[in-house]
């Protein structure tokens, strides 16, 4: 390399599949832009460079000529070649992206909102994929979600839900996140007001922030969300009246009726979101919301807690002007749920396995939380919640006994969950959260002592 040339730290791999002329312009842009490279430096003459790196010239100046195209280097005559563009000010440092979901190996999983995968029968998990994959490609997939999959819907809410509700008002989602992106997007406004239930859901709290909605949360307690605390002038209420989520109650009857005659006269969406309301085990699963007031309801419903999140596959029943609105926001952004996951629930429905899972679900979820809240409840610990779902309250007396808890738990790998940050504003409840469907029936059986022994502090 000649006098007054930069050094450039590059390495071409000549195992890879990408070529070397363009490993070796993604270099130089990469050196260029991080800062190695600065607006005036002399690049070698592409011979000297070829000469260097030990390939050919057509290698070098391929790049060159790549580099040029896009404006990072230009050509003097007579001088040589150069850098013309300067990275950015401040420009941050990479850092690693860590998956949030990653869950350390050594750690027994018992957060809540953890389906149990485990028990999916497999023969029937697969035979539904082939069939889904039978389907032909085509170039559009409906915004309203398959035809076919609308139709399972309505027959699994009539069956499983008690709701008898018309494809028409049934749209296909992504899941319940998804739907409530669509809904804070498409039917609320930047600035309305949205009242969410707290503790509750903080990724459609995230949701509704980031449309530019004011989330004011609202207060629960033994019988669900308190209509009286839902402020003059919103636009929307988000809740889970089957079981509240993280608290685990039901909303009352006299609640709901309370609700729905505050929605009608002062013109506001009640967003009910039933994550899981197919996992009751003391009594029949609870009418919806949306059966009670279909005129101002939108229902949300999802496969993550009764299958798995993988599918992506969700439902929501709504009034014509919601589902409209909705269908119009997907039009304009170009966005819908993928047929897939609506494909694999189709053929799971159509033989009977969807039916046949649930009854295995509830069945196994029901025994596992009567295992646990009876070793609990035997240590004098005391457990909150409706016999329902997949999860179950601990309340402890302090935002401290609550962190010291969790961290007891993965020093002995139990991966526990806390109330805190199911909190939009400072925590009014403490306690530890625990799921018992992520795991074996065997690994639940065999953390129970050392899980006794975490809570026995908080006896009595």
């Amino acid at each position: 390399m000649g006098s007054g040339d930069t050094a450039l730290p590059v390495t071409l791999d000549r195992s890879s599949e990408v070529p070397l002329a363009v490993q070796l312009a993604d270099a130089l842009r990469e050196s260029a832009a991080s800062g190695h490279l600065r607006g005036g430096d002399r690049l070698p003459s592409t011979r000297a460079l070829a000469g260097r790196l030990g390939v050919s010239r057509t290698v070098t100046s391929a790049a060159y000529e790549q580099l040029h195209a896009e404006g990072w280097i230009a050509g003097r005559h007579g001088s040589g070649t150069y850098v013309t563009t300067s990275p950015p000010t401040g420009r941050p440092a990479r850092t690693a992206v860590v998956a949030r979901d990653a869950v350390p190996p050594d750690l027994l999983v018992l957060t809540p909102g953890v389906p149990w995968a485990d028990g999916l029968d497999r023969a029937a998990w697969r035979r539904a994929w082939r069939a889904a994959a039978d389907a032909p490609p085509t170039l559009y997939a409906p915004r309203g979600g398959l035809p076919e999959y609308r139709a399972a819907v309505v027959e699994h809410l009539l069956r499983h839900r008690g709701l008898a509700a018309g494809t028409e008002s049934v749209l296909a989602t992504g899941g319940t996140t998804a739907a409530v992106v669509e809904l804070a997007n498409a039917v609320l406004r930047p600035g309305d007001v949205v009242a969410m239930e707290e503790p509750g859901y903080q990724r459609a709290v995230q949701a509704f922030r980031r449309a530019g909605l004011t989330v004011v949360p609202v207060g629960v307690d033994s019988e669900g969300l308190r209509p009286a605390e839902v402020p003059a002038g919103a636009r929307a209420v988000y809740c889970s009246p089957a079981h509240q989520y993280p608290m685990g109650s039901r909303m009352s009857a006299s609640r709901r009726v309370e609700l729905v005659e505050r929605a009608r006269a002062e013109d506001f969406l009640l967003i009910e979101d039933d994550y899981d309301g197919e996992l009751r085990y003391d009594v029949a699963p609870l009418p919806l919301l949306v059966s009670l007031a279909p005129d101002v309801v939108a229902h949300l419903g999802t496969t993550s807690k009764i299958l798995t999140p993988v599918l992506g596959a969700g439902w929501m029943v709504a009034p014509p002007s919601v589902t409209s609105a909705v269908l119009e926001y997907r039009d304009a952004t170009g966005t819908r749920p993928s047929p897939a996951g609506q494909r694999v629930l189709v053929e799971l429905a159509r033989h009977g396995d969807l039916g046949r899972h649930l009854r295995r679900l509830r069945r196994e979820l029901s025994e596992r939380r009567s295992l646990l809240v009876t070793a609990l409840r035997a240590a004098g610990i005391r457990v909150l919640g409706d016999d329902a779902g997949a999860h179950l309250v601990v309340p402890l007396p302090s935002a401290e006994d609550e962190r010291a808890r969790i961290a007891a738990g993965r020093e002995h790998g139990l991966l526990l969950d806390g109330l805190r940050r199911h909190f939009t504003g400072p925590a009014t409840a403490h306690g530890v959260t625990v799921g018992y469907a992520g795991c074996s029936r065997e690994a639940l059986q065999g953390a129970l002592g050392v899980l006794v022994d975490l809570l026995w502090g908080q006896r009595g």
